[in-house]
């Protein structure tokens, strides 16, 4: 690969994950869920929410000064306050390694990221479709645009839903795409909950499809509606397989009541992804 190329891709990955920010490492106070049955330690919650909810209308927000740490940045285990992915570089290495095989290797399909916050993979998977000037590929970006969902039940993992920062509305993901010069035909979108958008998407083949949708319904929503369509030889990436054991839960029931058994590869402490045979 070109140099020049080479730097870009670097480049990229610096800019999309934030690394090259100190900054990034601070935390935004977002508000906290109020309890039901827990009136002395909602005192504390609700206070908060105020006070965040005035700084707000003041368009200020209430920030955490925290050090940057590049491991833990490079493992995507905190959430960068600015930039466009939360996922670390070793998954966009991954991301690139996976991307890079199907195309080595021709095999069929569009890429696909289902929970995609800021677009920052996804941003990631067009620019290396430019790259290597592949025009017959697109990129799905599927994602609620509205935050994180309810949880259905205690099993299907933490409720996140309250939480402003997981939320990023379409104009804002297509505006990051702009940034980069990266928005075109070959990106689209589908807007709404993966039980609603995903059954009728209109996408024949996939040659990599990737999971970040943390809860146990939004993961297997992901894979029965989508696994059927990954092309052989194409890859499958789960983001939060440890990290979130309801994901890894509902991977495990999947593959068994499918009767699959792939070879599962660790990416990093979070993250794991196989070939599809």
């Amino acid at each position: 690969m070109d140099s020049n190329v080479e730097l870009y891709i670097e480049l990229l990955k610096k800019v999309l994950t934030a690394s090259i920010y100190d900054e990034s490492a601070w935390s935004i106070k977002s508000k906290a869920a109020i309890r039901p049955g827990k009136p002395i330690s909602n005192i504390g919650r609700r206070i908060r929410n105020l006070l965040i909810d005035l700084f707000r209308k003041q368009s200020l927000l209430l920030v955490k000064v925290k050090p940057f740490d590049a491991k833990v940045r490079d493992e995507g285990i905190d959430r960068p306050i600015i930039g466009f992915t939360m996922v670390g570089r070793k998954r966009l290495d991954n991301v690139q390694a996976c991307i890079e095989d199907v195309l080595k290797n021709n095999i069929s399909g569009d890429f696909i990221e289902t929970g995609a916050w800021r677009g920052g993979t996804t941003i990631f998977m067009r620019a290396l479709l430019k790259i290597h000037g592949v025009t017959d590929r697109t990129v799905w970006v599927a994602d609620s645009f509205e935050g994180m969902p309810v949880p259905k039940n205690i099993e299907d993992g933490d409720d996140l839903s309250h939480l402003d920062s997981l939320s990023v509305s379409l104009d804002t993901v297509k505006s990051n795409f702009e940034k980069f010069d990266l928005l075109d035909d070959q990106v689209k979108f589908l807007k709404g909950w993966f039980c609603d958008t995903l059954p009728g998407a209109p996408i024949d083949e996939i040659a990599i499809l990737r999971l970040d949708g943390d809860l146990y319904h939004s993961t297997m929503d992901s894979l029965t509606n989508l696994y059927h369509k990954v092309s052989k030889g194409g890859y499958v990436i789960i983001d939060d397989y440890y990290s979130w054991p309801e994901c890894g839960r509902a991977v495990t029931d999947f593959l068994q009541q499918n009767n699959l058994s792939p070879e599962l590869v660790d990416i990093d402490s979070s993250a794991v992804y196989w070939q599809r045979n």
